[in-house]
């Protein structure tokens, strides 16, 4: 499951980012997107999870918490 994690801090890495969700489940995929001019994070990326319910329990425990002094959203990516 694909996972949409939005309103980060521009100093999160994606190190940092599968660390949050490693702690839930099993993450294969994660990217920040950057800004193609500065190369700077534009504060959201993607988390993909193979297992489903790990994905929605990710979800459930990290949509508005704080990382970094920014309340992340997260949600199921389009």
């Amino acid at each position: 499951m694909k996972l949409l994690v939005r309103n980060l801090s521009r100093s999160t890495t994606e190190q940092e980012l599968r660390i949050l969700f490693s702690a839930h489940g099993t993450v294969t995929e994660c990217n920040l997107v950057l800004d193609q001019a500065t190369a700077k994070s534009k504060g959201f990326g993607f988390v993909v999870m193979p297992d489903e319910k790990a994905a929605k329990l990710a979800l459930s425990n990290l949509h508005e918490t704080k990382v970094a002094n920014n309340k992340i959203r997260v949600k199921i990516a389009q």
